[in-house]
This record gives structure tokens, C-alpha cells and sequence, in this order.
């Protein structure tokens, strides 16, 4: 029975409550990390370091939180990232995470291991889509697969580069994790990949080892580039070095991520990347966020560093547990009134009217007080 949603105030309630509400190694499998869990913590802890420099006496009568992703006008710069096997949180699953989104007039992205295809998600209705891509060694099945995203009127490509192997996630190897016998990987059923088998190790680790890529490089970038007409979003770069190379590669655009922490331990805090990158691309392509947004001061603080959006992640999962559909949604609703009401008492009426003298971090230079 769905928890009473007046009850839940803020985004973090929904963790808690889909705790006592999952079994043990589906709740393992969403919520941990990679190893120590150090930058798990720390993608947290890490907006908790930059402080505000509210703007005063500002007229805010007005706030309009809209902006342009990729082209595609949103109701706010709050869009949903990719996790894997949603219908493991609710019978639902996906097609309840896209009808939230759609209705939230934000961006679904699906990820390649749905428990629901790209042609079911596009069959809940009208909605702006990105598609999350592995490339798996055998190359049909990535072009088989854009191919069926292009089709079902997906918008653009969120392309993997931080999973050569899978993160060491103990909770995964404990539990000996396995996708629940009903379910199945959707968007792989028919070409026999469907299935995560059970393993002495994390099943998901097993299936990664047999079937991801690991030689993936720059130049599979650009081989995508001449199977698909989507743009290219680059999830999981972390430097400047790389955020240079992406922008010779010909991407779209760059999501600064760590992979939920879920990857490389002792990798920083996505919101301590984000200036590095952002500076380094100069302005060529938008840079995005995720990992660790769980109030709408997390997005201005996102935004004032210089990203155009973030995306959001366990969130979903959780609320999705929770209160299926209406879960999803009363988490958006919540980011985004947060969000607005952050801007109002920081004295921004638009997004482009947040900038980087409205945060205070660690390593800002000192400030000259101006003289008056």
C-alpha cells in the first residue's frame, strides 16, 4: 500500500522509507556504492562545503526555472539520469518513471538495462527522451539497439565511458545479486542477453565481464557518430584533460559523473569535478551534473558552478519504491519548488540571472571588499 505522500517533505524521506519497504539485496543494490563508499559520502558532503551569497532586494514576484537542453525546451534544469532495472522498485517500473518525467515537463533518460524497452517507455505517451548506451562487444547489438532508440522517437544519447568493468559494489557481492527470475533486461530479450544469472560473485559483474566492452575509446565516439544522427552526451568524465578531448570528439555534451559512486572509490565528489571541466570546455558544449542532488540548493549550487542541468538518480528509485508514479513525481514537484524558492531568496528571477557570485566555495580566492 503506498505510503501516505503528504507525510514526505524532502527527497532524502523516500530512502528511508523504501529501506523498510525493499528487500535487502534490491535496496543494497540501489543505494551502495563502490568499495569504502568514501565519494558515496562525499558527493553529499561535498555541496555542503559551498555556501550562498544571496542578492537582496531583488524583485522575485516572477521566477522562471524553464530553460533549453540540448534544443528542447524543459520546465527546469532537473532531468531524470539512468538506473538500471527499475521494475525492481515497482511493478511499473520505467513506464511510471517516464509518465512522472513527461508530466513534470522534464527529461527521462533510459537506461540500456531497463527492465522496460525503449519501445514500451515510448508507448506511455508524448515526452522528451534520451536513451543511456553500453557498448557491448558485439557491435550489432549497439547499432540494433540506437537504431530502436532513434526509432522510438529518443532525442539523444547518454554514452557510458566510465564502465570499462563494473565498480566493485561489496552489498552486490554479499547479496550474490541477481535481477528477480520474473524480470529481464528488455531492451536485450530477443538477442538472448536478457538475463543476469546468479554468480558467487555480483551477478551484475559477471554479466558486465561477458558482455561490455572494454577496449571502448575515443574512436568508438566517433564510430557512433556515423551510426546515429543523435547527439552524443558523454556520461562519467571527471577531468579537464578529458572534457578537452570530448570536445575535439564531436559530443554534444558532457555529464560530469562518478557513476552514483559507484565505480572508482576515492574518485571526487561530481560537484568538486564540475568547475574543472566546465572551465576547460570553455563554453563549446554544455556540462551537466549528477550524483549526490537531493535539495534544490544542490541544483543552484550545480548551476552557479556553471552547469546548464543536473540529473537526479537514487531519488527516482526511491520514490518510485515508495509511491510508484506519484513517487517520481512528488520528487521533481519538490526539487523544483525548492529549487525556485532558492532562487527567489538568492535574488534570480531566470537561470541565466545564476552566476558564479552567488556561491561561495573552499577554494575561492579571498574577496576584495569593494570600496564604496
Amino acid at each position: 500500500m503506498p505510503h501516505k505522500m503528504e507525510s514526505v517533505t524532502n527527497v532524502m524521506e523516500y530512502e528511508i522509507l523504501a529501506k523498510e519497504r525493499l528487500p535487502k539485496m534490491i535496496y543494497d543494490y540501489y543505494a551502495s556504492g563502490a568499495e569504502d563508499q568514501w565519494t558515496l559520502q562525499e558527493n553529499r558532503n561535498a555541496f555542503s562545503r559551498i555556501l550562498f551569497r544571496p542578492r537582496i532586494l531583488v524583485d522575485v514576484s516572477n521566477i522562471d526555472t524553464t530553460t533549453s537542453v540540448l534544443g528542447f525546451k524543459i520546465s527546469m534544469p532537473i532531468m531524470v539520469a539512468p538506473t538500471a532495472m527499475q521494475k525492481m522498485a515497482h511493478p511499473e517500473g520505467e513506464y511510471a518513471t517516464a509518465r512522472a518525467t513527461s508530466a513534470a515537463g522534464t527529461i527521462m533518460t533510459l537506461s540500456s538495462w531497463g527492465t522496460s524497452s525503449v519501445e514500451e517507455v515510448a508507448s506511455t505517451g508524448p515526452g522528451i527522451r534520451f536513451f543511456q548506451l553500453y557498448v557491448y562487444k558485439d557491435r550489432n547489438v549497439v547499432m540494433q539497439l540506437v537504431k530502436r532508440a532513434e526509432r522510438a522517437g529518443f532525442k539523444a544519447i547518454a554514452l557510458t565511458v566510465d564502465t570499462p568493468r563494473l565498480g566493485r559494489r561489496e552489498a552486490d557481492i554479499k547479496n550474490r545479486f541477481v535481477l528477480p527470475p520474473n524480470l529481464s533486461l528488455k531492451n536485450f530479450e530477443g538477442l538472448d542477453l536478457g538475463k543476469i544469472d546468479k554468480t558467487d560473485d555480483s551477478g551484475l559483474a559477471s554479466y558486465v565481464a561477458g558482455q561490455v566492452d572494454r577496449s571502448l575509446s575515443w574512436k568508438d565516439v566517433k564510430w557512433l557518430q556515423t551510426i546515429t544522427h543523435l547527439q552524443i552526451l558523454l556520461k562519467g568524465v571527471l577531468t579537464a584533460e578529458d572534457a578537452r578531448l570530448a570536445v575535439e570528439s564531436g559530443a554534444a555534451g558532457i555529464i560530469v559523473s562518478n557513476h552514483g559512486a559507484r565505480q572508482l572509490d576515492y574518485a571526487p565528489a561530481t560537484v568538486m569535478a564540475l568547475e574543472e571541466v566546465v572551465k576547460a570546455v570553455q563554453g563549446r558544449l554544455p556540462v551537466f551534473l549528477d550524483g549526490g542532488i537531493r535539495r534544490g540548493t544542490d541544483v543552484f549550487k550545480a548551476l552557479a558552478l556553471g552547469a546548464s542541468g543536473v540529473f537526479i538518480g537514487r531519488p527516482v528509485v526511491f520514490s518510485l519504491a515508495v509511491d510508484g508514479e506519484a513517487g517520481v513525481r512528488k520528487v521533481l514537484q519538490m526539487l523544483h519548488d525548492e529549487f525556485e524558492l532558492t532562487m527567489a531568496l538568492s535574488g534570480c528571477r531566470s537561470i541565466k540571472e545564476i552566476s558564479r557570485s552567488h556561491i561561495t566555495t573552499p577554494w575561492d580566492p579571498p574577496r576584495i571588499t569593494p570600496r564604496l
